[in-house]
């Protein structure tokens, strides 16, 4: 069943560059069973959050009503870049399987390589100047998270 639901993702990820979106296909599996698929669409849609695996688990979420993923696996053309790595283990999905190797797409100038060294480096050395501002302020709802008696918690 694995090689069936990548075969789809990279069936995908060659359909989408045909449609003018980018080489990336996403497939979001629970009990067998497609719960949703995802294509890039950055730059068709002009949006840079518009990941194969984002999108996917967007619809995924959608489809259960529910913002976990638990119990599913994501099957990507592409070894995840760090946002959609990230949005994975935000939805706590349990297994990723993957094609493309990052190296792969960075040979096709899709490189994040810049990313995962950035993120490496304490805020105030990273290229884009960071700066903290009115943490006092912005705690205010921080406490009020910790307060509040029905939360739904993640």
């Amino acid at each position: 069943m694995d090689d069936k639901f990548m075969q789809m993702a990279i069936d995908l990820s060659i359909e989408n560059v045909q449609n003018g979106g980018g080489p990336f296909g996403a497939v979001i599996v629970k009990d067998g069973e497609v719960l949703a698929t995802g294509v890039n669409r950055v730059t068709a849609n002009n949006d840079p959050t518009a990941h194969a695996e984002v999108s996917a688990i967007r619809a995924a979420c959608k489809a259960l009503g529910d913002f976990r993923l638990r119990g599913c696996s994501i099957y990507t053309s592409c070894e995840p870049c760090p946002m959609c790595l990230a949005a994975i283990y935000w939805a706590g999905i349990s297994k990723i399987y993957y094609g493309n190797t990052k190296e792969d797409a960075e040979s096709i100038n899709f490189g994040d390589k810049f990313i995962y060294e950035e993120i490496a480096l304490p805020a105030g050395m990273r290229s884009i100047p960071t700066r903290m501002l009115m943490r006092e302020q912005a705690m205010t709802a921080f406490k009020a998270w910790m307060e509040k008696v029905d939360k739904v918690e993640y």
